[in-house]
Formats: C-alpha cells, sequence, structure tokens
C-alpha cells in the first residue's frame, strides 16, 4: 500500500513552535521540516537516534575547528549547522509522531551542553596551537562559562515562575472556599486561574487589556514591565506573526556567531567578544524583567493573602519575647485562635534532633559546684545557675577526673 505524502503546511503547523529564535525560524526551519518529511516515512529513525546523530555530527565539527586551518574552520562551520539542524529535527520528529520521551529531553538537553563544551575547546585551542595567543584560552573559558550560565538561569527563572504560579493557584482556591464557608453555600467551582503571558502567547496580536476584559481570573505577573515599556508590546506583537521571540541574542544565536558565523569570517575573538557582551546584555534585561515579575508577584500574594502579610525586613509579632509567656491567663492570638495552635511546634521528622543549644557536658574537666563532673539531682539546669569553676590541671597535664571519664 502506497504512503500518502505529507503535508509541509501541516507538518510546519505541527512541529514548529510558536515563537522561536530568529536564527531557527529563518535559517533551519525551512531546511529541517523538509528533511522531517522525508525521515518521517522510516520507522526505525527514532527522536533518540536523531539525537545521538546531532551529537556525533557536531563532534565531528569539533574535529575540524581543533585542525584550525582556514578549509577546516569552513568545514567545521557546516558541520555544527547540520548538527543544530539535525537537533531540531528530533524534537519535530517527536512532536509529530508523539513518541517523544522524559528521557529523550533530558538526553537532548545534554549532548547539546557536550557539543558546545568540545566544540568551544576545539575551535579555541585549533586556534591557540597556531598562534600561540593566550586570548583563545580566554575565549573558551567565556563561551563555555556563559552557555552554562544561560541555561541555568534560564532553567531556574522558569522554576521560579513555575512556584510562583502554583501558589497563586492555591492561595485563589483556599480564598474561594473560605468565602463559600463564610456564606454557608456550596462551594461553586471557581473559573481556573489564567495568566496574562499565556494568553499574550496564544493571542500574539491581541492587546493585554481586551484579554483580560474578555477572560476571568485573569492574573497578570507583566504588569509593571508593559506599563515601564509600552513600545515592547508593540514590538512583541510584529516579531510574533513571524514567530520570532523578541529575544534576540539568546543561548542559540551566541552559538552560531560563534561556531558558524566566526570560523567562516576567520573573525573568531571578535565574534566571540561582541557575542558575549550582546548575550549578556539581553540576560540583565530577562533578570530585570523578572525582578520587575516578582513585584507583581508579591502584590498578588498581598490581595489575596487571608492575613496581613509581615513588612520586608521586620519580624513576625509572635517571634517577641513575652509573647508566649502569658501565664495561660490569655493564650489565644488576636483573632482568638490559641498561639499553640497557630504556631505548633514543628514536627519530628521536620528537624530530627534539633536543640538550640548544646547539651550540657559533665567530662570536659570543668568543676561543677565543687563536684567533677557530676551535679546533685536538685542542682541541674531546672534549679539554679550552675557554678563553673576554672580547671585545674594535675602537673602531669591530666585533668581531674581523667581517668573515670576516658572513653
Amino acid at each position: 500500500m502506497r504512503k500518502r505524502k505529507l503535508s509541509l503546511r501541516a507538518v510546519q503547523k505541527l512541529t514548529c513552535k510558536k515563537r522561536d529564535a530568529w536564527w531557527t525560524v529563518l535559517l533551519v526551519d525551512p531546511v529541517a521540516t523538509r528533511v522531517l518529511i522525508r525521515i518521517a516515512r522510516f520507522g526505525f529513525i527514532t527522536p533518540n537516534g536523531v539525537t545521538w546523530g546531532a551529537l556525533f555530527v557536531g563532534l565531528g565539527s569539533a574535529g575540524f575547528f581543533l585542525r584550525g586551518d582556514t578549509q577546516s574552520l569552513i568545514i567545521g562551520a557546516a558541520l555544527y549547522h547540520v548538527s543544530f539542524i539535525l537537533d531540531c529535527i528530533d524534537g519535530k520528529l517527536a512532536r509529530l509522531k508523539g513518541n517523544g520521551t522524559v528521557f529523550g529531553g533530558w538526553l537532548d538537553y545534554v549532548f547539546d551542553r557536550i557539543r558546545v563544551l568540545f566544540c568551544a575547546l576545539a575551535l579555541m585551542g585549533g586556534q591557540y596551537l597556531r598562534t600561540d595567543s593566550a586570548w583563545y584560552l580566554i575565549a573558551a573559558l567565556v563561551v563555555v562559562f556563559l552557555d552554562m550560565l544561560r541555561y541555568v538561569d534560564a532553567l531556574q527563572i522558569y522554576k521560579m515562575r513555575m512556584s510562583m504560579r502554583t501558589k497563586i493557584e492555591k492561595l485563589k482556591d483556599a480564598r474561594h472556599a473560605a468565602e463559600a464557608a463564610q456564606a454557608a453555600e456550596t462551594p461553586v467551582e471557581e473559573p481556573k486561574v489564567v495568566f496574562m503571558e499565556d494568553l499574550l502567547r496564544e493571542n500574539p496580536g491581541v492587546e493585554a487589556e481586551i484579554l483580560k476584559q474578555q477572560a476571568d481570573n485573569v492574573v497578570d505577573l507583566h504588569a509593571q514591565f508593559r506599563d515601564r515599556f509600552p513600545w515592547y508590546t508593540r514590538l512583541r506583537q510584529a516579531m510574533l506573526r513571524s514567530r520570532v521571540r523578541p529575544h534576540l541574542i539568546s543561548g542559540i544565536e551566541f552559538q552560531m556567531f560563534i561556531f558558524i558565523i566566526g570560523p567562516l569570517v576567520g573573525q573568531i575573538l571578535w565574534t566571540t567578544a561582541v557575542s558575549a557582551v550582546l548575550l549578556g546584555l539581553f540576560e540583565l534585561v530577562i533578570m530585570y524583567k523578572f525582578w520587575l515579575s516578582t513585584r507583581d508577584f508579591t502584590r498578588v500574594i498581598e490581595e489575596l493573602a487571608p492575613e496581613p502579610v509581615v513588612a520586608g525586613g521586620s519580624v513576625a509579632d509572635h517571634l517577641h519575647a513575652g509573647r508566649h509567656r502569658r501565664a495561660g491567663l490569655d493564650r489565644t492570638s488576636d483573632g482568638g485562635i490559641p498561639v499553640d495552635q497557630r504556631f505548633p511546634a514543628p514536627e519530628p521528622y521536620e528537624d530530627p534532633g534539633f536543640q538550640p543549644y548544646p547539651e550540657p557536658r559533665y567530662d570536659a574537666g570543668f568543676l561543677y559546684d565543687g563536684h567533677d563532673g557530676s551535679a546533685p539531682a536538685q542542682t541541674g539546669y531546672a534549679g539554679a545557675a550552675p557554678i563553673l569553676h576554672a580547671p585545674v590541671a594535675h602537673p602531669d597535664g591530666r585533668w581531674p577526673g581523667a581517668e573515670e571519664h576516658l572513653r
């Protein structure tokens, strides 16, 4: 039975990301989707197999970079671009066939880092061997460090964003349940929390205010950034029409400029320096945007919190001295909730073996109330304060009673 031909437009719509790096959109996707149509008919070609192929081609690129001559640099640059195309195809193949795995995502990420590491060391090491210039060694360290920083920072920011979202959703649900309980009504399912960034991603041509009016229960964690930079929204919408994300110098462009543009034009150091500066500037913008997002998050939490939030830099009232010692006459907080219930002691599994102060030791060579190492039962720490006397050493250097307390 003859297999039907896949539609290029349908494959592009299914496998291409809604927004991506401009290098990928312009120079990779047009080639990757056409190659994908050809190889998708073969069942033995799997996404993980393509990932391995991308790694091997990338290592071949590193081998040519290490040779250092002009012809080898050109071949190495071409192989690196082929390696990156294969690196994009593995994800597209997984989306097309629906056979992607968690392990495949991990494999793709780790192999990307290995490829960058080997290519950076080979490219800069090859030039160092030819020119004996230590600047190439410094450039190798800069490339590896910035690539690591870029992806670690991206993962951590993503983790924090998901944490903020989860906390907002929980507070929304708790507030809705509390309001229903106070009104003695059966809780009605509240509309799911919708985040403005998701709405803008799904509707790139619509203004944020219009989306906020059309949707219910919208939380905006980028309001301050848009208020300070209103032109950014218009630029973002214009670029997303072509699937290009506003982050113009990301880790992808950083790699392509160093491992493709630099070797092709013969200016490896200058290309690395310019790429590093641009990547650093865009990373600072991302950090600044994330900082503003955390301020929006704090504002939302303060609106949802059932009780006043302790001001930053101050200590919670229940931690001050005397708060818990009211002789049993007034053991309730301002809201009528007993302090012991409101601030319960930690469970054993939360702080196993926790002791705020060291336990007294009687074998350290001190005399305790005239005794060496043992105190009368009536003079323990629960009674009068202990009296410690300076230790007196024997002429031979031993402490009093050392023989009895040796362990």
